[in-house]
């Protein structure tokens, strides 16, 4: 029996294993039904290549089927250039929703180092303010490795979870999801590198007393 319709938004293709791939099985795990949406496409060195851009979607898609969660939608807007007008993200935002209806929902956290990250964050802090989005019981920021650690040290960008989901059974699934990013590959100590994944996840772990975790900060949670 379905219990719960997840969401997943994700500025980036690689952000939703990066941020959520330990939760999103997890998730599954429960019974829930878990959707992602792609909101940009990918550029290289600052400009579109549509064949490395289709490339980008089919590493996604290997991912998702590595993750095995249902369904997944590409939004296709510009990188690079989300923060331009998040009215351009709102729009195709709300009808995403509105066919979804989600009863969780996770997106990137406000004070990521990347401007399409933050551009995210506030097109989707519009879509699920309380007076619309009445029946999403919990929302959730998550960390992603090399852009939510990067910030400048200011109050305002400091990542402080207080919600953490143990990992341990899926943390391989993770990394192989990881693994299906070809192009976004990176080699010790980079931050997206398998091993800094691995750590990170361990790292949150110790904070709560798991072996391996993912960390979150809420933004709403409802008991019904």
């Amino acid at each position: 029996m379905l219990k719960n319709k997840i969401l997943i938004i994700a500025p980036h293709m690689d952000d939703e294993v990066l941020g959520c791939g330990g939760t999103i099985c997890k998730h599954l795990a429960s019974g829930d039904r878990v959707s992602v949406i792609f909101i940009a496409h990918r550029i290289y060195a600052h400009k579109y290549d549509d064949l490395k851009s289709k490339e980008q979607r089919s590493h996604a898609l290997a991912a998702k089927k590595v993750l095995g969660y249902s369904e997944v939608s590409f939004l296709d807007l510009p990188d690079e250039r989300l923060d331009g007008s998040v009215q351009e993200i709102i729009i195709p935002l709300e009808e995403k929703v509105a066919d979804l209806s989600p009863d969780i929902v996770y997106f990137p956290f406000r004070g990521d180092n990347n401007q399409d990250h933050r551009a995210v964050f506030d097109a989707a802090r519009v879509v699920f303010r309380p007076v619309a989005a009445k029946e999403v019981k919990s929302i959730y920021m998550y960390e992603v490795p090399s852009s939510t650690e990067q910030s400048p040290p200011l109050a305002e960008n400091a990542f402080l979870p207080n919600h953490y989901v143990n990992i341990k059974p899926f943390i391989k699934k993770k990394l192989k999801a990881l693994g299906c990013y070809e192009t976004e590959k990176r080699g010790f100590p980079h931050p997206r590198s398998e091993e800094a994944v691995r750590l990170s996840a361990q790292k949150r772990g110790s904070e709560i007393g798991f072996d391996a975790a993912e960390a979150f900060m809420v933004l709403k949670d409802i008991w019904l």
